[in-house]
């Protein structure tokens, strides 16, 4: 899984790198019947994390601007979510959703910051 120090502080770059590292991750897991459908949520919120980090970073308002970081924060609380659904379905992987759910937990607070940043600015 890539995170390189360089783009520790460059949140698109490491919003994108964290929905590549979850797709790459989703690979890893065996399908099943269980499985399944919590690798799709997974990817979803996973790759959501950076798309609307994007959107975020273009936004034309104020009110966009927090809407959208807003979905950054609760998409990146719902990894963590799935990654744990995960560590109990293939408890073989518990450590590599530990490392994700490291990065998730880390942008969430990143995310939390900003957003509650911006709306005590005037």
């Amino acid at each position: 899984m890539t995170n390189d120090k360089n783009s520790k502080y460059d949140l698109g770059e490491r919003t994108s790198v964290f929905g590549e590292n979850t797709i790459k991750f989703a690979k890893l897991i065996p399908i099943n019947e269980v499985s399944r459908s919590l690798i799709g949520q997974f990817v979803r919120s996973g790759t959501s994390v950076g798309a609307n980090y994007c959107e975020a970073d273009c936004a034309e308002t104020k009110k966009d601007f927090e809407h959208k970081m807003g979905i950054c924060k609760k998409e990146s609380k719902e990894v963590k979510y799935w990654l744990r659904m995960i560590a109990t379905t293939a408890p073989e992987l518990k450590d590599q959703c530990k490392v994700l759910w490291r990065e998730s937990n880390e942008l969430n607070l990143i995310f939390s910051s900003i957003v509650n940043k911006s709306k005590k600015k005037i």
